[in-house]
């Protein structure tokens, strides 16, 4: 898969140049196989999407946009207003760059926003051919959907790692450069898909109570240096977004699912 590889060896190159003088968990940075490349996808998919063609294309019931593709990317309508980033636009915009044929109802759209007004609209069309024709589209471009999730990282991780100074910043990057290197694929992993997952957590949009949830609050609240402690701040990270959310939006119906997502970044053995 030619488009991962690439993606993958100008992130871990961004990530060297990052790295501190003296790091030495960025000496031995993993380099991934195709295979391994293969399996993040695959864990993406499962993680989205339990790796069901189907849910390729979803509005999960309690939400007001449709999520997206292997990564579940969102898509508003026009002019609508969220807390979460909306992140299929520029999914496409990237399929495009790397000389993917969009669908051609998508092309004809005036302006690049989701058609469907409601949910009930949405899955009365779920089998509509304009629908059927997006999830043929998303299904062959997994492997591109998968350089996206990890290109998004690369591009927030200089701001992630200059929002503090002095020690507070070296704890920071060896933390994210400790998890990066634990347990090929594993690490790389868990901090791909947190992010694509919850954000990076530098949008002050995305707060309750003026709490983040994104892979910086993530990154701050862990208490050792490896895998393990990554996934138990990332637990506890959301445990805290769930008491803070607004109670008409019963975020605790979602958060044993976000915790054995996050556990899923542990190795089984």
């Amino acid at each position: 898969m030619p488009a991962i590889s690439t993606s993958f060896n100008r992130f871990l190159c961004l990530l060297l140049l990052l790295a501190p003088a003296n790091s030495t968990s960025a000496d031995n940075l993993p380099t991934l196989s195709a295979h391994q490349l293969q399996w993040l996808g695959e864990r993406v998919f499962a993680s989205e999407c339990n790796s069901h063609y189907a849910c390729l294309t979803s509005w999960n019931e309690g939400e007001t946009f449709p999520s997206l593709g292997i990564g579940h990317f969102i898509w508003y309508q026009t002019e609508q207003q969220e807390v979460f980033e909306e992140t299929f636009p520029a999914l496409l915009a990237w399929l495009q760059q790397q000389g993917a044929v969009l669908p051609e109802w998508l092309l004809r759209l005036p302006v690049m926003d989701s058609p469907w007004q409601s949910r009930a609209q949405f899955l009365q069309e779920i089998d509509s051919p304009r629908t059927t024709e997006l999830r043929e589209f998303l299904v062959a471009t997994q492997a591109l959907q998968v350089a996206f999730i990890a290109r998004r990282l690369q591009q927030q991780l200089p701001a992630l790692l200059a929002v503090h100074t002095g020690s507070a910043r070296e704890l920071l990057t060896e933390r994210f450069f400790a998890v990066a290197n634990s347990a090929p694929p594993y690490g790389l992993y868990a901090l791909i898909d947190y992010m694509h997952f919850k954000g990076s957590g530098l949008n002050a949009a995305e707060r309750y109570n003026a709490a983040g949830w994104g892979l910086l609050q993530v990154l701050e609240a862990m208490t050792t240096n490896d895998l393990a402690s990554f996934v138990a701040a990332a637990e506890l990270v959301l445990a805290q977004r769930v008491l803070n959310a607004p109670v008409a939006r019963n975020e605790a119906r979602w958060l044993a699912g976000w915790q054995n997502r996050v556990r899923g970044y542990l190795p089984l053995d």
